[in-house]
């Protein structure tokens, strides 16, 4: 047992060296640039669009969710295209769907796998469980969070027990602060060409909710540490009242 469970540490850790590597890779070689410039390119393509430019906008936004791609730079450009209350219109629309799509294909491809993962391994399953009750308050507090990256945690979320519903009404309004304040910050640089191109000094405004979100981080992590042990200590009290043999300190002790 102890084996196994050192396995899957290592094998979940050599995930994260990678993943980490990926993306500093990424940042170093200047993929992130090239992205942010077929982005703006694709931005202006949208402006010639007319009428059409708003349903074009929905659709590349909800493909970058789908495809791992942050909506940080569509977002601005919403801002200078389409304006304040209609580009936070669109977007918190697009990044919605785009959200809900990723999460069904999180959960339809892969919460089969993780179900079986889980199902001879009653601690998981029950904090499984007990998330799901609580899931709505955990997606808000994580979409008002800087650390938890959306475009992952979309994914992440579907192979949760998370229901469909509560999972998008609580990233719709989670995601709300987040998207007026970068919509407002387009809408004032107002140059797709300079969206995305390089660092930029952080208004108050977003140092604001860089702060909210900060504790939002900290929120959420004690929130679920506390449901965690929560789900455990129902778990070991009711495998005692149903085996007047069976000791906590061997499931403690496993843990």
């Amino acid at each position: 047992m102890a084996n196994g469970k050192r396995g899957k540490f290592i094998k979940f850790g050599i995930i994260a060296v990678v993943v980490a590597v990926v993306v500093i890779a990424a940042k170093m070689f200047g993929v992130v640039d090239q992205i942010n410039a077929t982005l703006r390119n694709i931005l202006q393509w949208i402006d010639s669009l007319g009428t059409w430019g708003p349903v074009a906008f929905i659709a590349i936004y909800i493909l970058a969710a789908v495809f791992l791609i942050s909506g940080a730079v569509l977002t601005l450009g919403a801002g200078a295209l389409f304006g304040v209350i209609k580009g936070s219109i669109l977007v918190s629309i697009a990044s919605t769907l785009g959200a809900t799509l990723a999460f069904i294909i999180g959960r339809y491809f892969a919460r089969g796998w993780v179900s079986k993962q889980i199902e001879n391994q009653p601690k998981f399953n029950a904090i499984d469980k007990a998330v799901a009750g609580e899931g709505w308050k955990i997606v808000g507090l994580t979409r008002l969070s800087p650390i938890f990256p959306f475009v992952f945690l979309n994914y992440a979320f579907g192979v949760t027990k998370v229901s469909l519903k509560d999972y998008a009404l609580a990233s719709w309004i989670g995601m709300m602060p987040g998207t007026v304040m970068y919509v407002y910050i387009g809408a004032l640089i107002g140059d797709i060409a300079t969206i995305g191109a390089g660092e930029r000094t952080k208004t108050p405004l977003e140092w604001g909710l860089y702060i909210v979100g900060l504790i939002a981080t900290v929120v959420v992590t004690v929130y679920v540490t506390k449901i965690a042990k929560k789900a455990l200590d129902n778990q070991l009290k009711d495998e005692a009242e149903s085996n007047p043999n069976f000791s906590g300190e061997d499931e403690v002790a496993s843990l």
